[in-house]
């Protein structure tokens, strides 16, 4: 199963982002959506799953969840905006993947057996980091994940 993977968009769904997302069984944001125009371009390409940033204050977003946690495919998958936020320790909680965004930095590692990934902005540049999303590959129990870079 491939699930795409985007966080702060700010109000700006790049059209190389939804191309990069085509073909996603699911879809996950991970907050500072911007605008509620950017969640119905991404869930016109898959069920799509999304929490609360530290930007989405207005009204429409205030039902939004500030973090998730997913079962999907057997792997337990747990979403927040911003990883410095992260109140559980991941291995004993039993958790496989961490996803967050906020610091606009795209980054994959594994540490402890934990997946951890931050998509990058899919959004508006800020200072020189790039513009990417990224896609988490769920098989047979085992959780993988690629960046896409979009500039």
């Amino acid at each position: 199963m491939h699930i795409g993977l985007i966080s702060d968009t700010h109000g700006l769904l790049r059209p190389e982002a939804l191309a990069a997302l085509q073909g996603c069984a699911r879809i996950i944001h991970a907050g500072d959506i911007g605008k509620a125009a950017v969640l119905d371009g991404l869930s016109a390409l898959a069920p799509l799953d999304v929490i609360r940033g530290n930007i989405d204050t207005a009204d429409w977003a205030q039902a939004l969840p500030e973090r998730l946690d997913l079962r999907i495919d057997g792997l337990r998958l747990h979403v927040l905006h911003d990883l410095k936020e992260l109140d559980v320790d991941p291995v004993v909680a039993g958790i496989n993947v961490v996803i967050a965004g906020h610091s606009h930095q795209p980054c994959i590692e594994r540490r402890d057996g934990v997946l951890y990934i931050n998509p990058g902005s899919a959004g508006p540049r800020r200072f020189r980091l790039p513009i990417s999303v990224a896609l988490l590959r769920l098989e047979d129990g085992d959780a993988q994940a690629e960046l896409i870079r979009l500039d």
